[in-house]
């Protein structure tokens, strides 16, 4: 079965700042186009970068040279609706278990293996629930500013008031919102936070995002997120490293703190204090950070 989906034209993406790569791409059973990024050996220890919401994966342009430096592989996807990737039109395709198959089939897809999840927001809501399902591929996590959504708490008074921002905001205007949150962000580094969506009808992902959050037990994706911090509180044994941007009002250092509780192993997190919800803007010191934990 096809679904409609609209494909953000290439020229928007045209001289992005510090991002040289280029994207690959992968198509589903569906007939949607997924890009992502593959720099670095093939051979090499992966390093699996997943962004969250509403970026892309131009978010980890100063993580990147970091790994590759390392002689590490970085593979770096965008999720359906946001980034290169295709964009659903019809809001109902964005469920948290559509998401979750996608990077599956996508990491058995590239057949990926010796694995560091490199995740925040929504790549730690869905990239935490892979290891105890892939087993055999993940070695490592790195973990900055998320959460396993269990629904077995009541979401932060940051997210209830962000959830109800974007429920008011149908057109949300990203680029303006990444200026706000990130400070000292360019004009050039919001427009491109901002390529992937000429307009409302490609911000189904984003509009949809936080509205799918396993916010009780009940919803799609919490008895997953259950079953993962299982697995990674009793079973994980592989090295783990944390970074928290201190100045988070949605998935800060009470909520990091929770889950460090959760993974077992691991050891107090890289504050960055001037760090906000989306710390890999100051992805160079905790990209160097990790690399040097895991010499």
């Amino acid at each position: 079965m096809l679904i409609d989906a609209l494909r953000t034209p290439d020229d928007r993406f045209a001289d992005l700042p510090d991002f040289p790569w280029q994207p690959h791409y992968t198509e589903s059973h569906a007939g949607l186009r997924m890009a992502y990024l593959d720099e670095g050996p093939r051979d090499a220890p992966v390093f699996l970068c997943l962004h969250g919401e509403p970026s892309w994966s131009f978010l980890y342009r100063k993580m990147i040279p970091v790994f590759l430096q390392a002689g590490g592989r970085v593979v770096a996807p965008d999720f359906y609706g946001f980034g290169r990737s295709d964009k659903p039109t019809d809001d109902a395709v964005y469920t948290w278990r559509f998401h979750r198959d996608s990077l599956v089939s996508f990491i058995e897809g590239l057949a990926l293996n010796d694995v560091t999840l490199v995740c925040q927001d929504w790549g730690g809501l869905l990239g935490l629930t892979l290891p105890m399902q892939m087993k055999d591929r993940f070695s490592r996590l790195l973990v900055m500013n998320t959460a396993l959504a269990t629904g077995e708490q009541a979401p932060s008074e940051g997210f209830a008031a962000w959830k109800g921002f974007v429920a008011s905001n149908p057109d949300l205007d990203v680029g303006a919102l990444m200026a706000r949150a990130i400070v000292g962000l360019s004009d050039a580094e919001r427009r491109a936070y901002d390529a992937p969506f000429p307009s409302a009808a490609y911000k189904a992902g984003v509009r949809t995002f936080p509205a799918i959050v396993p916010v009780t037990a009940d919803m799609e994706g919490a008895d997953t997120s259950q079953q993962a911090a299982e697995y990674l509180q009793h079973e994980w044994d592989g090295p783990t490293f944390m970074a928290v941007g201190v100045q988070d009002p949605v998935l800060g250092p009470s909520v990091m703190m929770q889950l460090r509780e959760i993974i077992h192993g691991c050891p107090q997190p890289l504050l960055i204090q001037d760090g906000g919800h989306f710390v890999q803007e100051r992805g160079d010191i905790i990209a160097r950070a990790a690399v040097e934990a895991w010499r």
